[in-house]
């Protein structure tokens, strides 16, 4: 439920939502989303136990690799909520943090979603990879976690509507932004 209500919420602010395609979580994002009149997309992942896309996908694309698939998701993002999962789920977190945290992406806001599932991992990294210095401690703030999907969309536009004004004013700074009007 709660993945089809923040889709739903985010695209009533005017944001696409990107999912995997596939079923479950991935179908309930892709349907509130669809529901609330957003656009729906789906990068799915060719796999020989797995699925085709889901009904709810308005625009889907179809990906061999994962590495492909992981690119297009962060290319297009303007802020993740990673919900409970597996490896993959585990991979494209840790991947679009490494990304944030090198500096090969802009920063946008990683969400956790379901602070109950995520509470052991939140642990380990504090007290293994803090602690033997393999993660900064103010790395950690590159995440956030959250239950409540109200809270979950204003973290996600928030962060939005700040890069966008900050671009806004790189572009005045600049003189690409004619400011006659």
């Amino acid at each position: 439920r709660s993945s089809d209500l923040l889709a739903g919420l985010l695209a009533k602010q005017g944001f696409a939502v990107i999912t995997g395609g596939g079923p479950g979580i991935m179908e309930a994002a892709n349907r509130g989303c669809h529901e609330a009149g957003g656009l729906s997309i789906g990068c799915n992942i060719e796999l020989p136990h797995e699925q085709a896309s889901n009904p709810y996908v308005d625009l889907g694309v179809e990906f061999r690799y994962f590495f492909a698939r992981k690119v297009m998701f962060v290319k297009y993002a303007d802020g993740f909520a990673i919900f409970p999962g597996g490896f993959g789920t585990l991979d494209e977190l840790f991947e679009s943090l490494t990304l944030i945290q090198t500096g090969k992406i802009r920063h946008f806001p990683v969400v956790l979603i379901g602070t109950e599932y995520w509470a052991g991992l939140l642990s380990w990294l504090r007290a293994e990879a803090v602690t033997r210095g393999a993660v900064a401690p103010e790395e950690l703030d590159l995440i956030r976690s959250t239950d409540d999907m109200a809270e979950a969309c204003a973290m996600l536009t928030a962060a939005y509507t700040a890069r966008a004004r900050e671009d806004a004013n790189v572009a005045r700074a600049d003189g690409r932004v004619d400011r006659r009007r």
